[in-house]
């Protein structure tokens, strides 16, 4: 090989070199700084014990004592749902389906759901009896925002639209839709 050609193949590799070198950096930069966004991003406090954030520290701790000892009185209540589920998946997978079978775990399931989740309700309105309705007002908004009666976050673009639910309801009745 003549000079011209080891100079042209060097220069070849210089560039192909530092296209490399840019490419894994500006994927390392873009990594990290996606990366260190997600980790530092504050988590969604959707679980009920947060529906009281806007209260006074006392309130707070008066409502995490009754959601407490309502999922203490529910705890036979939580085992049998867990059981019931366990129950139902080993006779979906049963080589012979039996349905009658399966109505009766479901059923005991969803009473045990039902035994639970009205703990927890009664609970919810227990403590709410004992609010002043300033409180009761911020109460509301945190379960707004958190535990079972959280509202869905409104999609963008859906600004000022009426649920399906009321649209449906002012058509069933004969009334103009408005908006």
């Amino acid at each position: 090989m003549s000079d011209r050609s080891w100079k042209i193949l060097l220069a070849g590799s210089f560039v192909l070199n530092v296209f490399l070198l840019g490419g894994i950096a500006g994927g390392a930069y873009q990594w990290f700084a996606t990366h260190d966004s997600v980790a530092k991003a504050p988590q969604a406090r959707t679980a009920l014990r947060f529906a009281t954030d806007g209260l006074s520290s006392e309130r707070q701790k008066e409502f995490l004592e009754g959601l407490k000892e309502a999922r203490r009185e529910g705890k036979d209540y939580a085992r049998e749902g867990r059981e019931g589920r366990h129950e139902v998946l080993a006779l979906l997978a049963a080589p012979q389906f039996d349905r009658a079978a399966l109505d009766v775990a479901l059923k005991r399931t969803r009473d045990a759901d039902i035994a639970l989740r009205t703990e927890v309700e009664s609970s919810v309105a227990d403590f709410a009896t004992t609010l002043t309705p300033e409180e009761r007002v911020k109460f509301a908004e945190g379960l707004k925002q958190a535990g079972q009666w959280r509202e869905p976050t409104p999609a963008s673009g859906a600004k000022g639209k009426k649920p399906a639910s009321s649209q449906a309801s002012e058509a069933a009745s004969g009334a103009p839709a408005s908006d």
